[in-house]
């Protein structure tokens, strides 16, 4: 990139917001303002490298830009022929011939308008909608707001670009098709909206200060950006106290940005800072946000922005870790949990507590937690416990949470970090057999059917994040085990449920840890009324002769053609077959039918020697993989084939492999003529 370029793109990320803003005010729609604009640039980039740099480089790009879109409303104006879109069009033309004539200099000083500020204010607005998902905002606010790129943005949170391309234009799409009006929310609509616009700006600050995946633990440009639009912000609403919270939070917690990695770009507690590398400038400046926050808000309801900038001046003003006020710290944190009571706020509430009252009292508090489902996947909670417990002296149950802790964070210099402080901590008994040690056992070889190994590891991986994997095996409880799965799926169906559950079954059964699932029940699931079948019109085929595996068209033909039930189909065995005959004794636990003939006809005749292939004993219609260790454990020797281990196939399957192939449930196949002679 040559220094001319360099230069326009300093001068774009500093004029774009502005420019945009005005435009939209102009055309009213955020998508086309946007474009305006990046012609403006592409028209910068052709001409500046030759013509050099203007004198006022923004007002050469608002004057180019502007004209484009005089030209965009008036081709607007000649397809929908509004009047009033028309005189908005000759004032505009009127007021550009004064200042942007053929014979004026694009670069010289125009003449700032009172409603720029108000503009750029309004583009925040629309940027951070409530119609729009938070990543959308994020996006959207950083492309408009901050000039970024797709690209950018896409780096910045380690996603691809063309992602990060479709939230934009979805976003854009999204405004245009709700009509969101360019203009400031006023009343109770304003805290409302401002309350949206915080939380982008304060996201894009965290994604930067603490960033949540990838190899480095902080982002300085994000953190810039969103200082500098949260700056931005602060001015165009001086009168919220909020808005200057938020700008004295992030100015302090950005003050400490150079002390937060060590040499090797890893994770530095903050009570072992080296305080004297935090930027007193910055500290200064959050110092001065936090005294006009002060002075706009009302005595005795602070916001929780504001609070949180309390909290991050009282680490400021403390010299050293030691002369830190944590009694302070938790009376503030007490009083954000009533205003904010996420699972968030109340862990660092008792992060707080444990520094004040004592570990004991901040581990009671974190207990308390451990079964919020909100915090499942939170790396904090398990290393702040860990904090805690080693503080308390238990360092074995100190070092399973950290090594949790490292599992479930996605960030490098984090889960390297917390890897270190698990490791640093003597093992205990290093011969007992470790729940993870277990968990890789259980799941390794060709044990298991490689759709049930899957769907097995899926369900002990999740509990692997819950329970860590450095508990010994011996010491694992059902309570342990129960909890972690109720935190994991206790809002699912009751089909996945008892999917989960199985698989705890199965580990309990192969590791001869019975009662390892008594605190899982197995749930009933809820069965809607079947609606009645539609009548069948005369002359309607039967749908069983369709292209369907040798397994399902014998099922089919043989249901259809013995009018039987389907259970006593499914148990079958094929040593009760009489194939010379056409029957079968019937073996289905229905005692009154015991002694009763199944009997069929030539195509099922002409089908079942087929799909026995040879087979003398075992289930007639065999399941598609051995059954997994908790099946096994039920099914008699009677349900299994001696020749491969298959089981029977269950009702289940046979019914939805029924219904995904011919749209039809078994018992319709078999009741086909039935109903058809009846119709």
């Amino acid at each position: 990139m040559t220094d001319v370029h360099r230069t326009i793109d300093a001068i774009w990320r500093m004029e774009s917001a502005r420019l945009v803003a005005a435009l939209t005010r102009m055309v009213r729609d955020v998508g086309a303002a946007e474009e305006l604009a990046q012609d403006a640039l592409v028209a910068a980039l052709e001409q500046w490298p030759e013509s050099g740099i203007p004198d006022n480089p923004g007002a050469w790009l608002t004057t180019v830009a502007k004209r484009r879109a005089v030209d965009h409303i008036r081709r607007e104006r000649r397809l929908a022929e509004h009047g009033e879109t028309l005189a908005y069009e000759l004032a505009e033309q009127r007021r550009l011939d004064g200042v942007g004539g053929p014979e004026h200099d694009p670069g010289a000083a125009e003449p700032q308008s009172e409603s720029e500020q108000d503009d750029v204010l309004r583009l925040m607005f629309v940027s951070c909608h409530p119609v729009l998902p938070t990543e959308a905002r994020v996006a959207l606010t950083l492309r408009l707001l901050g000039g970024l790129t797709a690209a950018e943005i896409a780096r910045a949170f380690l996603t691809v670009e063309p992602l990060i391309a479709r939230r934009i234009a979805t976003a854009k799409r999204t405004l245009a098709e709700e009509r969101v009006p360019f203009e400031l929310p006023v009343g109770a609509e304003l805290a409302e909206r401002l309350a949206s616009v915080l939380e982008v700006v304060y996201l894009i600050f965290n994604e930067g200060y603490s960033a949540t995946s990838g190899e480095d633990l902080i982002r300085p440009g994000l953190c810039l950006e969103a200082l500098r639009l949260g700056r931005l912000l602060a001015e165009s609403v001086p009168d919220e106290p909020e808005a200057h919270g938020l700008v004295a939070l992030m100015e302090i917690q950005a003050s400490r940005t150079a002390a937060r990695t060590g040499p090797a770009g890893e994770p530095v507690p903050l009570h072992a800072q080296n305080r004297g590398r935090w930027d007193g400038l910055l500290i200064r400046r959050g110092f001065a946000a936090m005294l006009r926050a002060r002075a706009a808000g009302t005595p005795g309801r602070p916001g929780p922005y504001l609070l949180q900038a309390a909290i991050a001046v009282c680490h400021a003003q403390a010299r050293t870790a030691e002369e830190t006020d944590w009694v302070r710290i938790a009376g503030l944190y007490t009083a954000l949990a009533g205003l904010l009571p996420t699972a968030v706020v109340r862990l660092n509430r008792a992060v707080a507590v444990g520094m004040a009252d004592g570990p004991a009292a901040g581990l009671a508090l974190v207990d308390e937690l451990v079964a919020d489902p909100a915090l499942r996947d939170y790396h904090l909670l398990p290393g702040v416990r860990g904090d805690l417990l080693l503080r308390l002296g238990r360092g074995e149950e100190a070092r399973r949470e950290f090594e949790r802790a490292a599992l479930l964070t996605r960030n490098s210099a984090e889960q390297t970090y917390l890897t270190r402080r698990a490791e640093a901590i003597p093992l205990g008994d290093a011969s007992a057999w470790t729940f993870g040690e277990a968990i890789d056992a259980f799941l390794a070889g060709d044990r298991l059917a490689p759709a049930t190994a899957r769907s097995y590891g899926q369900t002990m991986w999740r509990l692997r994040l819950s329970l860590g994997v450095g508990m010994p095996l011996a010491s694992l409880t059902a309570d342990q085990v129960a909890g972690a799965f109720r935190v994991s799926w206790g809002g699912v169906a009751a089909a996945t449920w008892n999917r989960h559950r199985s698989a705890v079954r199965a580990f309990a059964a192969w590791t001869h840890t019975p009662g390892l699932d008594a605190g899982i029940p197995q749930r009933t699931p809820r069965r809607r009324p079947a609606p009645a079948p539609a009548p069948i019109p005369p002359g309607t085929a039967w749908p069983g002769d369709v292209e369907a595996p040798l397994r399902e068209r014998t099922l089919w033909t043989l249901l259809h053609e013995s009018g039987t039930t389907v259970a006593a189909v499914l148990a079958l065995n094929v040593q009760d077959l009489d194939l010379p005959e056409r029957r079968a004794r019937r073996t289905d636990r229905r005692s009154d039918r015991r002694d009763a003939w199944i009997t069929w006809r030539s195509r099922t005749a002409a089908l079942l020697p087929e799909l026995l292939d040879g087979r003398t004993r075992g289930p007639v219609f065999l399941a598609d993989r051995r059954p997994g260790p908790t099946r096994a454990g039920i099914l008699g020797p009677e349900d299994v084939c001696p020749l491969t281990g298959r089981g029977r196939l269950s009702y289940e399957r046979a019914e939805f492999l029924c219904k995904s192939t011919t749209g039809h449930p078994l018992r319709r196949l078999r009741d086909w003529s039935q109903e058809e002679s009846r119709s």
